[in-house]
């Protein structure tokens, strides 16, 4: 259970990027985004925790079905773009994200598939993170081990080195792991398991 008393800080100017665009495949029941979440479409519920927890801006990035998504949900709140090359894989998707958020800002990367995200997560993210490095939730395994998981807030100053890096289904993944000095983990195993909702004994994820 979060802890509600935790506060919702910025630092500095932080857009979020939610990757939303892909199919669903492995899980067999259309794209994520527009699976239902408490009542609402998946992709909606998230980008309003994003901006809940902190951040200046949502940027939703929708591919596969984009037509069908936008109909079944209320992204009003939020700026929408779509990738016609969806299927190429994560890495256009996280290009054009980026793109779009303002110069200056910090980017933050969420995957519309972690149901269990909440606004404390986003804004412990926000808080902790320092100028010129890379901020990451991480959650423990079973056996206790911090493990790197989503979001992950990516300094401005290291936007465009990302970008350039992200190709096929790899968003930000070759940029870290030739970085790996620059990433900070922050635990956020109190708030949620992190799990992505990606096959159908998963789906328990969305109750």
């Amino acid at each position: 259970m979060a802890d509600s008393s935790e506060p919702l800080t910025t630092a500095g100017s932080t857009t979020a990027v939610l990757l939303a665009a892909g199919a669903g495949r492995r899980l067999g029941l259309g794209p994520k985004a527009a699976l239902r979440f408490r009542g609402r479409t998946l992709v909606e519920a998230l980008a309003d925790v994003l901006l809940d927890g902190g951040c200046r801006e949502v940027v939703a990035v929708l591919g596969a079905d984009a037509a069908t998504v936008r109909a079944a949900t209320d992204l009003s709140r939020h700026r929408v773009i779509d990738n016609p090359d969806w299927a190429t894989g994560m890495g256009g998707s996280f290009r054009l994200g980026v793109a779009a958020a303002a110069p200056e800002d910090h980017v933050l990367i969420a995957l519309v598939d972690q149901p269990g995200l909440t606004p404390e997560t986003v804004a412990r993210l926000l808080a902790a993170h320092r100028p010129g490095r890379v901020t990451a939730a991480a959650y423990r395994d079973a056996e206790g081990k911090l493990r790197r998981g989503h979001p992950l807030l990516i300094d401005a100053g290291l936007r465009t080195e990302a970008t350039d890096t992200a190709t096929g289904d790899a968003g930000a993944r070759f940029f870290l792991q030739a970085h790996p000095g620059l990433v900070d983990l922050v635990d956020c195993s109190d708030l949620t398991g992190g799990a992505d909702l990606d096959t159908p004994d998963q789906l328990h994820l969305l109750d």
